[in-house]
C-alpha cells in the first residue's frame, strides 16, 4: 500500500520534533550527554502523546553509529537509525505486552537478555502496554530488571502506571507524559496541512484539536478522515459531521433557553439534533465540556490559560457565563455530569437527556438558602414594625387538681409582639440545656420598662405554640438587646406565686403523661415543687438510683420544654432525691444514730454546716451519704 497515514508519515524522528513533552526530552538529552543513562525506563501517560515514539528515539540515540558513544540526537541516516525507524532492527525488540503477557514469554525474554547484541551497543526491549503483564510475569522479570547485564536497556510504555507493581517502578526511571496542549496541536496541524498543500479553516483545525482531546495521534487520524471527505478544503462543518458534534451555536442556544426558563425551546433543539442523527451521549458530553468552559470563564475570565479552546469558542462561553452566576453554572455542570453518566447504561437515552435539560431549567428557580433566610428576617422585622402580628393558635396546657389532669386552652394575649425570642434559646430549652442568663440580662430583667405607646405586649413562650398568661394581671416585659437577637423575657420574682406553680406542675406532669412517663409522673406528683429564678427544683422521696432510672433524656427534654414554654423563658430542671429521709433525719437530730460510728453526729453536723458542702448541694442537688471524722480516728 503506497499511502501512509499522517500519524506514521510525520512521526517524530528526533527529540526536537516531539511536541508537548519538553520536560521528558530535555531530561533524556541531558542524561545522554552526561553518560548517565539508566537500565530501565517507564513512560506513562495519555494515549497518542508520544510514549512509544520517545522510546524509539531514545533507542536510536543509544545505538546511533554516527559517534562512538550515545548521542543527544540520532543522526537518522546511519543503519541503526534507519532500521529502528523502519521497525526491523535486530537489537531493538518491540514486544506487545498485551498479548505476550504471561510468565512463559517473560522467561524467554529473560533467557534472550543474557546474550550480547548482534551489532549495536545495546540490546533494547520496548514493552508496549506494560500494565497488561501479569503479576507472576513481573515477578519473573524482577531480578533481571533490577540487575540486568550492561548491554540491556528496558523501556516500558503504559497508559496505567498504577497497575505496574511498585517493585518494578522503584527499579526504573519514571517519566510521566502530559496531554498535548490545544495550541500545540493546532500549530502542528496547521504545519502538516501546509506540507500536504491542503486548505483548512482555523475553525476546522480548532475542532480537530478539540476532538483530539490532548492526543496528537487522534487529531491526525481525524484529519486523515477530513481530508478524504472534503472536496479540496476542510471546513468546520465537515469536521463536525465526521465527529458527530453538535454545532457550537446550538449549545449556546440551549443555555440561553435555560436562562430564560424556556423549556419548549430546549426540547425543540434536542429534537432537531436527534432527527439529524446526533447521539444523545455525545451531545451530553459536549454540554459537559461547554459548561466546564463556561464555569472557568466565569471564575478566571475568558483569556485564562485554563481554557483550551479557540478564540471564537472563548467569546461564546463568555456570553453564556454572563447569563449565570458561579453557583448556577456549578449546579448545571453537576446536573449534566450526572446525566452523561446515566446515559451510558440507560435504555431511553433521549428521555434522560431531556430530563437533564429540564432539571437545569428548573434549577434556575431555586434560591440560595442564605437569600431565603435574609428575606424571612427582613419581612419579619418589617411586619413587626409596621403591623401587629396575628398570634398563632394557643397551645393546650394541663392544670392539675389533686391527681387528675384536665386539659384546657389558655387565652391568647395582646396581638402586638414586635420582639421575638431567639430560635437558638428555644432550641436549647427543647433539648434540655437551657442557656444561662448573662449578668446584663439579669440587670435588664430586674428593671422592667414599658414599650412605646404604653402597650405591654405578651410574652413569647419558647417551645410552645402560643403565648400564655401566667399571672392574674398583665405583666410588664423587659427587652434585652444583643448583637444578633432580641429576647423578650418577663420580669419574674425570686419565688413564684402559688398559682403559676400549680400551672407549672400541671403542665409538666401532663407533658410527661402524654410522653408515657407514668412512673416519673407518680414520683414528681408527690414531690415538693419550687421555682428559683431560672431553676425549677423538685424534691422527691425516692433515692438517687430510682431518679436516674426514671428520668431519662427524653423525659428531661419533655419536662424542660413544657416548663420553659409555660414560664416564657429557658429554665433548668433539678430533681433532689431522698428529700423525705433528709428532712426526717434533720427533725430527729440523728438521735437514732449510734455514737462511735464513722458517721458521728459531730462530723455530720460540721459537714452540713460547711459552706462548700452547702454550695455543692444547691448547685448539683447532692446529698451527704457518708461522713468520716478523721479527728475521732486520731
Amino acid at each position: 500500500m503506497s499511502y501512509t497515514v499522517l500519524a506514521r508519515k510525520y512521526r517524530p524522528q528526533k527529540f526536537s520534533e516531539v511536541i508537548g513533552q519538553e520536560h521528558v526530552t530535555r531530561t533524556l538529552q541531558n542524561a545522554l550527554e552526561q553518560g548517565r543513562t539508566a537500565h530501565g525506563y517507564i513512560f506513562s501517560g495519555h494515549r497518542g502523546i508520544g510514549k512509544t515514539t520517545v522510546a524509539r528515539i531514545l533507542a536510536a540515540a543509544l545505538n546511533c553509529r554516527s559517534s562512538d558513544k550515545p548521542v543527544a540526537e540520532p543522526c537518522g541516516i546511519c543503519e541503526s537509525c534507519t532500521e529502528i525507524r523502519a521497525g526491523n532492527a535486530v537489537d531493538v525488540i518491540e514486544i506487545d505486552a498485551a498479548t505476550n503477557r504471561g510468565i512463559d514469554e517473560i522467561r524467554e525474554l529473560r533467557e534472550a537478555a543474557r546474550y550480547r547484541p548482534a551489532r549495536d551497543r545495546f540490546k533494547i526491549y520496548i514493552l508496549d502496554e506494560a500494565h497488561q503483564i501479569t503479576d507472576a510475569a513481573f515477578n519473573a522479570l524482577l531480578k533481571t530488571l533490577e540487575e540486568p547485564p550492561d548491554h540491556i536497556v528496558f523501556m516500558l510504555a503504559t497508559t496505567q502506571p498504577e497497575d505496574i507493581p511498585q517493585t518494578i517502578r522503584s527499579r526504573c526511571q519514571h517519566f510521566s507524559f502530559r496531554a498535548v496542549k490545544f495550541d500545540d496541536i493546532v500549530g502542528q496541524l496547521r504545519d502538516l496541512v501546509g506540507r500536504e498543500k491542503i486548505e483548512a479553516d482555523d475553525a476546522a483545525l480548532a475542532l480537530l484539536a478539540e476532538a483530539g482531546d490532548g492526543s496528537m495521534r487522534d487529531a491526525l487520524s481525524i484529519l486523515d478522515q477530513a481530508i478524504a471527505s472534503s472536496s479540496g478544503k476542510i471546513t468546520a462543518d465537515v469536521v463536525r459531521n465526521l465527529v458527530g458534534a453538535a454545532p457550537a451555536h446550538v449549545l449556546e442556544a440551549v443555555m440561553q433557553a435555560v436562562a430564560r426558563g424556556a423549556s419548549e425551546d430546549m426540547l425543540r433543539q434536542v429534537d432537531q439534533l436527534i432527527t439529524e442523527g446526533h447521539s444523545p451521549t455525545h451531545f451530553a458530553r459536549q454540554m459537559v465540556r461547554f459548561l466546564r468552559n463556561a464555569t472557568v470563564a466565569k471564575v478566571a475570565g475568558k483569556d485564562s490559560s485554563l481554557l483550551q479552546i479557540s478564540s471564537e469558542e472563548r467569546e461564546r462561553v463568555q456570553r453564556v457565563a454572563e447569563l449565570f452566576g458561579e453557583e448556577d453554572l456549578t449546579r448545571h455542570l453537576q446536573i449534566m455530569l450526572r446525566t452523561h453518566g446515566e446515559l451510558g447504561y440507560k435504555q431511553e437515552q433521549r428521555f434522560h437527556l431531556e430530563l437533564g435539560l429540564l432539571k437545569m431549567a428548573h434549577a434556575q428557580r431555586l434560591l440560595p438558602i442564605e437569600q431565603l433566610l435574609s428575606d424571612v428576617a427582613a419581612s419579619s422585622s418589617v411586619a413587626g414594625a409596621s403591623a401587629p402580628r396575628t398570634p398563632p393558635r394557643p397551645s393546650i396546657v394541663a392544670s392539675a387538681s389533686g391527681s387528675a389532669f384536665e386539659a384546657r386552652r389558655m387565652d391568647a394575649v395582646a396581638p402586638g409582639r414586635p420582639n421575638q425570642v431567639s430560635p437558638f434559646a428555644a432550641d436549647s430549652a427543647r433539648k434540655g440545656n437551657p442557656r444561662q442568663e448573662s449578668p446584663a440580662d439579669s440587670a435588664s430583667t430586674s428593671a422592667p420598662r414599658n414599650l412605646a405607646g404604653g402597650i405591654s405586649p405578651a410574652r413569647v413562650i419558647m417551645g410552645a405554640a402560643a403565648p400564655a398568661n401566667l399571672g392574674e394581671s398583665a405583666a410588664e416585659v423587659s427587652t434585652v438587646s444583643q448583637p444578633h437577637m432580641e429576647l423578650a423575657a418577663q420580669s419574674h420574682p425570686a419565688v413564684a406565686s402559688p398559682a403559676p406553680l400549680e400551672k407549672l406542675q400541671g403542665a409538666v406532669l401532663q407533658a410527661l403523661t402524654e410522653g408515657n412517663q407514668r412512673i416519673l409522673v407518680s414520683m414528681l406528683e408527690a414531690g415538693e415543687w419550687s421555682i428559683d429564678g431560672n431553676e425549677v427544683t423538685i424534691k422527691v422521696s425516692e433515692s438517687q438510683t430510682v431518679v436516674d432510672m426514671s428520668l431519662g433524656a427524653d423525659a428531661r427534654r419533655l419536662a424542660v420544654a413544657s416548663a420553659s414554654g409555660l414560664l416564657g423563658r429557658a429554665v433548668k430542671l433539678r430533681i433532689v432525691p431522698g428529700a423525705a429521709e433528709a428532712m426526717e433525719a434533720k427533725t430527729n437530730g440523728n438521735a437514732a444514730r449510734p455514737s462511735g460510728t464513722k458517721e458521728s453526729i459531730t462530723g455530720r453536723g460540721r459537714a452540713e454546716q460547711d459552706a462548700v458542702v452547702r454550695r455543692l448541694q444547691e448547685k448539683f442537688g447532692a446529698q451527704i451519704r457518708t461522713v468520716i471524722d478523721y479527728k475521732e480516728k486520731r
